[in-house]
């Protein structure tokens, strides 16, 4: 199941994802999984969630995020929680990009049955067809 939490900045998105992930901990049979932009989450997710900065690894558009967490689930099929923060910013903002990221990462989320929660700066009025799906 894919849940996209969208809303422009600071409305709350990347609070809540820390309260999912956090959660996530608590209940989750296998490994959580978190990806954000840049470092700032370090301090809020607790250290049993395998934290990686999307920038460390260059990634910095939608098929690269794709292979990176394709790659993810390879190497280690315990994982059950996949959280994204800033996916369209790791996607350099490119709609188009990002819902071709999003269909794609559906099939692999069909394969697989995990919880992916991201979240998005994006004003809801100005969200996709496809980005609506998994709102």
């Amino acid at each position: 199941m894919i849940k996209l939490i969208i809303g422009t900045k600071g409305s709350g998105k990347t609070k809540a994802l820390i309260d999912l992930v956090n959660a996530a901990l608590d209940t989750s049979n296998g490994a959580v999984v978190c990806i954000e932009k840049g470092d700032k989450l370090r301090f809020d997710i607790r250290y049993k969630c395998r934290l990686i900065d999307a920038e460390a690894y260059s990634i910095t558009e939608g098929h690269a995020l794709y292979g990176f967490i394709a790659g993810i689930l390879a190497s280690n099929h315990d994982v059950t929680d996949l959280f994204i923060d800033s996916a369209l910013k790791i996607c350099q903002n490119d709609i188009g990009e990002f819902d071709l990221f999003l269909k794609k990462l559906d099939v692999l989320d069909k394969m697989n049955s995990l919880n992916i929660v991201m979240t998005s700066s994006i004003a809801p009025s100005e969200a996709t067809e496809t980005m609506k799906k998994f709102i």
